[in-house]
C-alpha cells in the first residue's frame, strides 16, 4: 500500500499537518458525545464527511438532524436520496423546509457534478449526497470543493467501501444497536487526529419523543429539482 493510500485512510499523519492544524471551534454536530470525539469539538468547516453504513435507516439521518436544524441561513441540498424525505418529521425536528432543496440526477457523472458545484458555491451550509462506488479522484475533488466553499458535505456510502482510500476529512462507520434511539459510531478517520474506536451514541433529543422515519418508503420523486416543503 502506498503512502498516499495510508494518508487517505487516516492511518498515517504528516507531522507538518498536525502541527499546522488550526485549533478553531468546529461546527457542533448537536451530539455532545460525537463533538468530544472531533478536533475542535465539532466538524471543521470546509470538510467532506463520509458516512458508511451497512443497513439503510440505521440512524444516518437522525445523526445529522441537529446540524440540519441549525442551518437556517443557507441552503441544505440533498442529492439523490434513496427515498422521498418525510417533510413532517423534518419540520418537527426543527429543519427549515423552505431552505431545503432536493436534486435528482440522471447519472453518476451528473451526481458528482452537482455535488462538486454545490460544495464549491458556498451557498449551502450542508450538502448531502448518496453515492456508490466512485473513483478516489472524485472524492478528492469533492473534498477540495468543500474546502473552497467553506461548507460541509456528507456522502452516504456502503460500509463495503470502508477499506478503500478516501480524501474525505472524516469517515464514520455506523452500526445499528438493539437499544432504541442509539447508534454505534466508529471514527475511521478524523481531521486533526487519529481514528477512534466504536462508541454508542444516544440519538434522543431533549424534549423529543422517538423520531419517526425521515425517509418515506416510496422511491424518490422523478423531477429534476423538488423543494421538500412544497
Amino acid at each position: 500500500m502506498s503512502l498516499e493510500q495510508l494518508l487517505e485512510r487516516g492511518a498515517v499523519w504528516r507531522a507538518s499537518d498536525t502541527a499546522t492544524e488550526p485549533r478553531v471551534a468546529g461546527v457542533s454536530c448537536g451530539h455532545a458525545e460525537l463533538d468530544q470525539m472531533l478536533h475542535g469539538q465539532g466538524w471543521q468547516s470546509g470538510s467532506l464527511v463520509e458516512v458508511l453504513y451497512e443497513t439503510e435507516g440505521c440512524g444516518e439521518l437522525r445523526l445529522l438532524l441537529p446540524l440540519l436544524a441549525m442551518s437556517t441561513d443557507r441552503w441544505v441540498l440533498w442529492i439523490d436520496p434513496p427515498h422521498i424525505p418525510y417533510a413532517p418529521a423534518l419540520k418537527a425536528a426543527g429543519v427549515a423546509l423552505e431552505r431545503l432543496l432536493i436534486v435528482r440526477s440522471n447519472s453518476r457523472r451528473d451526481r458528482l457534478w452537482c455535488l462538486e458545484q454545490a460544495l464549491k458555491s458556498g451557498c449551502c451550509s450542508a450538502v448531502l449526497g448518496w453515492l456508490g462506488e466512485v473513483p478516489q479522484a472524485a472524492l478528492r475533488r469533492l473534498q477540495l470543493a468543500a474546502a473552497e466553499g467553506g461548507g460541509l458535505g456528507f456522502i452516504f456510502r456502503s460500509s463495503t467501501c470502508r477499506h478503500q482510500g478516501s480524501a474525505a476529512s472524516y469517515r464514520l462507520l455506523l452500526e445499528p444497536e438493539q437499544a432504541p434511539d442509539t447508534l454505534a459510531v466508529s471514527v475511521l478517520k478524523r481531521r486533526g487526529g487519529w481514528p477512534l474506536p466504536r462508541r454508542v451514541l444516544s440519538l434522543r433529543r431533549k424534549g423529543c419523543g422517538r423520531q419517526t422515519a425521515l425517509l418515506a418508503s416510496s422511491p424518490g420523486a422523478s423531477s429534476a429539482q423538488v423543494r421538500a416543503g412544497g
